[in-house]
């Protein structure tokens, strides 16, 4: 029996749903990013970018444990001497909730050629609707 590799161009994507109100951070980008690079297929092929489409809704209402809306805290640089900026996760949820999904499901992502398509993939809404009912996405429970 031979080992199966999927081609570029068999390369089929279906469409999921998940409420972030459902799990915890940490656990919702792992389920997310397991989606976006296609782990969950039996065609997986790890060379082959042959993940889904996800559809994150709810990230206003984010759920995390312990005291990590004070305690996490998210840096950037500005490239100058002394531009290192500081958020805590409850100041980007008030500011940006997308952005906390899409910071947790990059870094679960292998950092490779693959990850900015993978990333792509990736849309996140604030509420309750979102603009992929077209699609007919799955749910994710």
């Amino acid at each position: 029996m031979k080992t199966y590799s999927q081609k570029g161009s068999e390369v089929s994507r279906d469409w999921w749903v998940i409420d972030a109100s459902t799990l915890p951070l940490g656990k919702l980008a792992v389920v997310i990013a397991d989606k976006l690079m296609g782990k969950s297929k039996v065609t997986y092929t790890p060379h082959i970018d042959n993940g889904d489409y996800v559809v994150v809704t709810n990230a206003k209402h984010l759920v995390v444990t312990g005291n990590k809306m004070v305690d996490k805290k998210y840096y950037r640089h500005s490239g100058f001497p002394g531009g290192l900026t500081e958020l805590k996760l409850e100041e980007v949820i008030e500011k940006d909730p997308t952005l906390a999904i899409k910071e947790a499901v990059k870094g679960m992502l292998p950092k490779n050629k693959l990850a900015a398509d993978r990333m792509a993939r990736l849309r996140v809404f604030e509420g309750a609707e979102h603009a992929h009912t077209a699609q007919n996405p799955k749910e994710i429970k």
